[in-house]
């Protein structure tokens, strides 16, 4: 297959026949998809991009407790939207959902509607905007993530390599139903379809999402650099309210690198970091303590 002209009515028909048929027999009873609430499934879809479902069901619903509405997230501390966040993956994105829920409150606090003015809010890029549109406004877009790309390497694509998303994109949105009027097949139902089907073919058969040409083996992280900004960021944690000096940081840091049987880590390192995390926002120097 090449482009979605190959795609012929038949085919297409087939296609989406089979995932459907697949999506009934795999469907997932999660949480967050017996609500429409577009906040609550704009965390889910952003917990999900880095952490199991397993983790992140459980995780979801104390999130929403914490900060059950955009304006309370709004209105959150930046120490405690990073709390709460601990174990969820990069932490810019607890950032990036306190900025961008700051802005929708300022708003109105009405999630919006429109690709457009999703994408235009702090960490909301194309899938996460079509993930939104779809589960909480049944509306149509390219919803392209690695479940979804999975199913299409697998089911269109069987043995091709470096498959680019240019190609798959046209794609995802011909198969999109374009409206809610099927019960059985809107964007909303389509879209849990295929996101089930992909999680099963995962399980089932050599990954497929490997034979993307936007698949990128993840770096290591143990050791790394993300590693020390993530430990730093919870030794501030640690440290609300009376803050640490970067001697006590370094200190932390450093019995925790040893344990691991690596390199402690020297005051000039832990002052980079937190000059680094201070710049994006996730801390502050006051006198010679700082403050998450």
């Amino acid at each position: 297959m090449e482009s979605v002209d190959d795609l012929d009515d038949d085919a297409l028909t087939s296609f989406r026949a089979r995932v459907l048929a697949h999506g009934r027999k795999l469907y997932r009873d999660l949480p967050w998809r017996r609500t429409r609430d577009p906040y609550g499934i704009w965390i889910s879809e952003v917990m999900l991009q880095q952490t199991q479902v397993s983790r992140v069901d459980g995780r979801w619903q104390r999130w929403l407790e914490r900060f059950p509405s955009i304006d309370a997230l709004a209105a959150a501390q930046t120490a405690d939207v990073l709390d709460e966040w601990q174990g969820m993956g990069y932490n810019r994105r607890a950032l990036s959902l306190l900025r961008a829920a700051q802005q929708v409150s300022a708003s109105g606090g009405a999630m919006p509607r429109e690709e457009a003015d999703l994408v235009a809010l702090p960490g909301i890029g194309p899938a996460t905007a079509a993930g939104i549109r779809a589960f909480a406004f049944d509306l149509p877009g390219v919803y392209l993530e690695t479940n979804v790309r999975t199913v299409f390497l697998h089911e269109l694509y069987p043995d091709a390599v470096q498959v680019p998303d240019r190609e798959l994109i046209p794609l995802v949105r011909a198969t999109c139903p374009a409206d809610a009027s099927d019960p059985g097949d809107d964007p909303r139902t389509w879209y849990y379809a295929l996101l089930d089907y992909g999680a099963y073919l995962k399980r089932m058969v050599p990954n497929p999402s490997r034979r993307s040409r936007t698949h990128v083996r993840q770096s290591r992280f143990e050791g790394s650099h993300r590693q020390k900004r993530a430990m730093v960021v919870r030794s501030l944690l640690a440290h609300r309210g009376e803050g640490a000096s970067v001697t006590d940081i370094a200190e932390e840091l450093s019995a925790q690198e040893l344990k691991a049987g690596r390199e402690p880590v020297d005051v000039t390192a832990v002052l980079g970091i937190l000059e680094e995390l201070a710049g994006e926002g996730f801390c502050h120097q006051d006198g010679e303590r700082w403050q998450a």
